[in-house]
């Protein structure tokens, strides 16, 4: 009997020491490894907007539409954007016909210039038997005169030739206007909540639909700081979806430097710091995000930003 009980005794006690070891690499696979239930897939969300306002007059695409870069997603009426064409064309021919009518009068004072300078010149070397002074002063004057005249010409060229350079350019932003009344996806992707119909007006600058770039899907694995000591740039990760279906291969790309501290903003009143009292025996473990690019995605897989899912890291040997 004293034998059986002590046989039970140390059995109890094995199980009891396993159960300890078991519980306690539990917890530390829990609290440490690095993994992480809090993982969002994240992507670029382009706000497309138009360059030029207009009246929305075609709405070409879908909610949920995959588009392809360079696909017309709307169009502006193009007529306000047609006449200021035609009147930018019109300006254009109208400086050009002026820096033409310049150019001809430039040169008939460039010749006129050319020959009261001779003349000028000539009487000047005369004697005085065969000219007065008067004429000899008259020529110089003349010269003087067909000289400030043909510089005015020249000013009058540069001026309309200036006029000319900024019709070409009221043209070529017209044409632009014009180009950019029909508003082109900047790249692949989804359009998501699509809420813009014909016969709204679109400012510019103002985006009017939103454009999930196809390309750019990412996932943020929001991992509490006491697992941060086991995550590296380059660890191998594995990305498990809420709503199930293969695992997504990917891999570390970076670690956020920085994350917004609630218990310590800064006062409005005096500039000090605001910090709210807390339990000392209560400290909950921060959640910094660590950015993961998807290497593999299993086809089939539908991604959307904002989806949950789990992160698992696998170190690299030697970390």
């Amino acid at each position: 009997m004293k034998k059986q009980s002590i046989l039970r005794a140390g059995f109890t006690l094995t199980l009891l020491v396993v159960a300890i070891v078991l519980v306690r690499m539990l917890w530390v696979d829990y609290m440490f490894s690095p993994w992480t239930r809090d993982g969002r897939v994240r992507a670029k969300v382009v706000q497309v907007s138009t360059d030029v306002s207009g009246l929305v007059s075609d709405v070409r695409v879908k909610d949920n539409q995959l588009v392809r870069q360079g696909d017309i997603l709307f169009v502006l009426d193009p007529a306000r954007f047609h006449y200021a064409v035609a009147q930018a064309d019109a300006d254009l021919r109208r400086a050009k016909a002026q820096m033409a009518q310049a150019k001809a009068q430039m040169s008939g004072s460039q010749f006129g210039f050319t020959m009261k300078r001779t003349q000028a010149a000539r009487r000047a070397n005369l004697s005085g038997d065969v000219i007065s002074d008067e004429s000899r002063a008259d020529s110089a004057l003349l010269a003087r005169q067909s000289a400030a005249a043909y510089d005015a010409d020249v000013a009058a060229y540069s001026a309309a030739e200036a006029m000319v350079k900024a019709a070409l350019v009221v043209q070529q932003t017209a044409e632009l206007n014009l180009t950019r009344s029909e508003v082109r996806a900047p790249s692949d992707g989804y359009i998501t909540n699509l809420n813009l119909y014909p016969g709204d007006f679109a400012t510019a600058g103002v985006a009017r639909m939103a454009l999930i770039d196809s390309h750019s899907f990412w996932v943020y694995g929001y991992f509490e700081e006491t697992k941060l000591p086991h995550v590296h740039v380059g660890d191998q990760a594995v990305v498990r979806l809420l709503s199930g279906g293969n695992d997504i291969l990917g891999h570390v790309d970076s670690l956020a430097s920085g994350i917004a501290d609630r218990d310590n903003p800064t006062s409005n009143s005096d500039l000090l710091a605001d910090v709210n009292p807390i339990f000392t025996w209560v400290r909950l473990a921060q959640r910094v995000p660590v950015r993961v690019h998807l290497d593999q995605i299993p086809v089939g897989t539908k991604l959307a930003m904002g989806m949950t899912c789990t992160v698992t890291l696998r170190p690299q040997t030697g970390h």
